[in-house]
């Protein structure tokens, strides 16, 4: 074997999730940073609790809806690290509340601390690049300017997606919204962070499905800035339509749900 390839064992071999390895490190770590900065950005918005160490982040936004409240590990640990934070997070967010934890990392089974596995969905980034120049024909695209055209938004991704009547959005995101024959019909936002484009809530009403304007909403989203790569984490119904937009599926996370009131039990 070349000496130049034996381990020293003196040195420390990075595994790229050190809290001072830069997130450009990977496009995963990437990925996990912008989803981080996000969901800190929303809770600071909304003057909400949030708890930020070099191992998780999570937020304390509200009581209604599943997706309400975010909690990101941050670097791989051993079942014991997951069951501390599971314990940090309980001081977080109260027991009435639920969260989603969204996982890059293998996870143990979390199900003692009231959290439920819903799935492996998977994390898909899209290289910067153009997109088309048309939209389908009877749709518009505008981004949402003003706290009138934020409640429009809100009510179709209430609608549309569905989720239950909260405000997941805030001020720190862009949102457009897909106009079919004049009427509001789809919604998709997006979040710079770390380099990259965050897009999330895209959504579409059900009348409006078929027409085009779910994927012309998600495509402003998605090239709100051309120059940067995009990211999100896809259902497997949507993987298809993800991927005929150039969007790539790099690995699956896992997502554990906590529902409200669980710990009363």
């Amino acid at each position: 074997m070349d000496d130049s390839l034996a381990a020293d064992p003196e040195e420390h071999l990075t595994d790229g999730w050190e809290p001072d390895t830069p997130d450009s490190d990977t496009w995963v770590r990437a990925a996990l940073a912008a989803h981080a900065d996000w969901a800190v950005a929303t809770a600071e918005a909304k003057g909400r609790p949030w708890r930020r160490t070099d191992r998780w982040v999570g937020t304390w936004i509200g009581e209604l809806g599943e997706m309400t409240n975010v909690v990101l590990p941050l670097r791989p640990t051993d079942p014991a690290g997951f069951e501390a934070l599971a314990g940090e997070v309980a001081e977080l967010v109260p027991p009435t509340a639920p969260y989603l934890m969204l996982s890059p990392f293998p996870t143990p089974d979390l199900t003692r601390h009231g959290l439920l596995r819903v799935g492996h969905p998977p994390l898909m980034i899209r290289p910067a690049g153009p997109g088309p120049e048309d939209v389908a024909p009877g749709v518009e695209v505008r981004e949402v300017s003003g706290p009138d055209e934020l409640l429009v938004a809100r009510r179709v991704l209430v609608e549309g997606y569905p989720l239950p009547d909260t405000e997941p959005l805030s001020d720190r995101d862009r949102v457009w919204v897909a106009y079919v024959d004049g009427e509001p019909a789809a919604v998709a936002a997006a979040y710079e962070g770390a380099a990259m484009t965050l897009v999330i809530y895209v959504a579409a009403l059900p009348v409006a499905r078929g027409r085009g304007a779910g994927a012309a909403a998600t495509w402003a989203a998605t090239l709100c800035q051309p120059e940067l790569p995009a990211v999100l984490v896809s259902s497997d119904d949507g993987r298809p339509v993800y991927e005929r937009m150039g969007y790539l599926a790099v690995e699956r996370w896992t997502a554990w749900l906590r529902p409200a009131s669980s710990l009363d039990a």
